[in-house]
């Protein structure tokens, strides 16, 4: 794998008391990685935070776009840029940067066009909350009866693309929630996906937008767009 043109996207939003470690820890791990971080127009000061550290660039969007809409603009920038991988790592310190290169290797292993690291494959170090392991119970078997693919851990937002998925999401992703219906859009595609377990752990400061009272409406709101996206037509 090109190392030079390996890019690490973090989606960022208020996340100024994470983001210097995260970067920190990215840099541990993988030195010669170039990092960029969008903020999703953040009301703290987490732009500011992010341009303390040397050589990271920073995105700062006009207004919120969500998840979605911040990882596409990260997907915008690694096809522009010419870059033949992309990481995407949260901004609340929950995923490990050492364990990166879990994902370019199973990359290199397996000729795939994307690798999620699956909390909940081989290593069980981290634990959800009973919804959210329902709701990726759910999604599961959607996927085992739409695509006939196994996917373990369909919310995890800790994956590397390579080139071919890059240009497909730089064009056409989801912006709301968008983790499980990629999935789809990129199977629609003929692009092949798979899985590497990881180790993750809680994140130290903030917390998740995905609470106990809101993970029905959300489970409800995937689920349509994955039904939407599995019977329209490709791109």
């Amino acid at each position: 794998m090109d190392q030079d043109k390996v890019l690490i996207v973090i989606p960022a939003y208020n996340e100024q008391n994470n983001i210097l470690k995260v970067i920190g820890d990215i840099r541990a791990a993988n030195p010669e990685f170039d990092i960029l971080v969008i903020n999703d127009c953040s009301t703290d000061a987490t732009s500011i935070t992010a341009r303390r550290a040397e050589g990271v660039k920073v995105v700062d969007l006009p207004y919120n776009l969500g998840i979605g809409g911040a990882v596409q603009t990260g997907f915008k920038y690694a096809f522009s840029q010419g870059y033949c991988y992309m990481v995407q790592i949260d901004g609340d310190g929950q995923h490990l940067p050492k364990e990166v290169d879990k994902l370019v290797d199973a990359m290199a292993r397996s000729g795939c066009d994307m690798v999620i690291g699956s909390r909940f494959l081989d290593v069980q170090s981290f634990r959800t909350t009973w919804s959210r392991r329902l709701g990726i119970k759910v999604f599961y078997f959607l996927f085992r009866m739409l695509i006939q693919t196994k996917v373990t851990d369909s919310t995890s937002g800790f994956r590397i693309y390579n080139r071919r998925s890059i240009e497909l999401l730089c064009r056409h992703y989801p912006d709301d929630y968008p983790e499980p219906d990629a999935i789809i859009l990129l199977k629609k595609h003929g692009l092949r996906i798979s899985e590497v377990g990881v180790e993750m752990r809680h994140r130290e400061h903030g917390t998740s937008s995905i609470t106990p009272i809101k993970s029905p409406y959300y489970m409800a709101k995937v689920i349509l767009s994955i039904f939407f996206s599995y019977t329209r037509t490709r791109w």
